[in-house]
C-alpha cells in the first residue's frame, strides 16, 4: 500500500561538476554547466505546488555553484527542508555564506585514516574535513558526518565515531556504497558486516536505516515486485534543466523544463517513466541509497516498518519535526574536539 503518491523529495543537481575524484562515484567525468537561478525559482515554486518538502542541492560537488547561499534562501523561504553534502574543500571558504540555510549539512568522511580517506577521494580534502568540523560548529551549526561503508574502510567505523562524531556530538550516518552502472565499489559486505551494521544503528547519534540492510540481503529490487517508488516519490533535475525520470541513475526520459516544471511532470511521457521506476531489468538488484529513503518512507511494506524508527531517531537527533512546526531547529556548540 502507498501512502503518499505525492513527490516528497526533490535531487536538485547544481552541476554535475566535481572537485574531487572519487573512484566510487563517475558524476565528475560528465560535463556540466551550472543552473540558472532564475529558472531555479521558478522550479522550486512549481516544486513546492507538486508537494515536495525536500530539496536535496547536490551535485558533483554543490558548493563549486557559487550562489548556492541564493538558492538555499530561496528555498528556505517557500518552506523546504534543505540538504547539502559537500567535501568540504570550498566550506572554509563558503561558510559564513551557508550558515543557517541548510537543514541537513553532511560532511563526507570515509576514514579515521588520512591517507585512505585521501585515496578514497582521489583528492587530499581531509584536513578540509576536521577544519569544516572546527568552523561549522563555531557557527552554531551541527553538521552530519556522512560516512559511505566499503569492505575496505570497514574498521573505520569505530574511530571515526569515537574521535569525530560523537565527542563532538555529530550524527554519523553509515550510507553503504552501491554499484550502478558501470561504477564497482570493491568487494561487497559480508553478511557479518551488515549484522555489525545493524549494531552501530542502535548507538546514540547514529544513524543507519535497517531497511537499507535487509534491502541489501534480500539482493536489492525485484522489477517483479518493486520496492523502488523513485518516480513517484522523488523529483530529479539535471544542471540542463531537465526532468530525469524515473531516477538519475536510469534517466529513460529526459524532458526539458523550459520554465514550466508542473506541466512537464504531469505529461504523459513523464508520467510513463515514472510508472516505470523499479519495474525495469536494469532496475534489478538496486540498491541506490538516495532513491530508496524516500521509498521506504511512501509504501507500506516489511521495509516501511525496519525504516521506520532510524527515520524517527533522524529526525528526533536533527529537530527536523520541530523545523516542520516553525521553530527552530539549530543548537550551537562553542568549538570542535578532534582527538588526534
Amino acid at each position: 500500500m502507498q501512502l503518499v503518491r505525492k513527490p516528497v523529495l526533490c535531487n536538485y543537481y547544481v552541476t554535475y561538476r566535481c572537485n574531487a575524484r572519487c573512484g566510487f562515484c563517475d558524476i565528475w567525468q560528465q560535463p556540466s554547466p551550472y543552473i540558472d537561478v532564475a529558472r531555479a525559482r521558478r522550479n522550486l515554486q512549481d516544486l513546492r505546488t507538486l508537494g515536495v518538502k525536500v530539496i536535496d542541492f547536490t551535485g558533483g560537488e554543490p558548493l563549486l555553484h557559487r550562489q548556492l547561499h541564493e538558492l538555499l534562501a530561496m528555498a528556505k523561504e517557500l518552506g523546504f527542508i534543505t540538504t547539502v553534502t559537500t567535501n568540504t574543500l570550498l566550506y572554509p571558504k563558503r561558510a559564513t555564506q551557508l550558515a543557517g540555510l541548510v537543514d541537513m549539512l553532511h560532511f563526507s568522511l570515509d576514514a579515521w585514516e588520512a591517507d585512505l580517506h585521501n585515496e578514497m577521494r582521489g583528492v587530499n580534502c581531509y584536513d578540509s574535513v576536521l577544519r569544516s568540523i572546527e568552523i561549522a560548529l563555531g557557527l552554531g551549526e551541527r553538521p552530519d558526518i556522512l560516512f559511505t561503508v566499503f569492505d575496505r574502510n570497514f574498521k573505520q567505523i569505530k574511530p571515526v565515531y569515537e574521535h569525530i562524531s560523537h565527542p563532538n556530538n555529530l550524527v554519523l550516518i553509515l550510507n553503504p556504497a552501491f554499484d550502478y552502472s558501470e561504477v564497482e565499489t570493491g568487494k561487497p559486505l559480508t553478511t557479518s558486516q551488515l549484522d555489525e551494521l545493524q549494531g552501530w544503528g542502535k548507538k546514540p547519534l547514529v544513524y543507519l536505516n535497517k531497511a537499507f540492510v535487509q534491502l541489501i540481503k534480500d539482493g536489492g529490487n525485484q522489477p517483479e515486485r518493486p520496492v523502488c517508488r523513485a518516480g513517484s516519490s522523488t523529483v530529479v533535475i539535471s544542471p540542463q534543466n531537465e526532468l530525469i525520470a524515473p531516477c538519475y541513475h536510469l534517466g529513460v526520459q529526459k524532458l526539458p523544463l523550459r520554465d514550466n516544471l508542473l506541466q512537464v511532470y504531469r505529461s504523459v511521457a513523464a508520467q510513463r517513466a515514472r510508472a516505470a521506476a523499479g519495474r525495469l531489468e536494469a532496475c534489478r538488484g538496486c540498491t541506490i541509497n538516495c532513491y530508496m529513503q524516500p521509498s521506504f518512507a511512501v509504501n507500506v511494506n516489511k521495509y516501511f516498518w525496519q525504516a521506520l524508527p532510524s527515520t524517527l531517531k533522524y529526525n528526533r537527533m536533527k529537530g527536523t519535526w520541530k523545523q516542520l512546526f516553525g521553530q527552530t531547529a539549530k543548537g550551537s556548540r562553542p568549538g570542535a574536539t578532534i582527538d588526534k
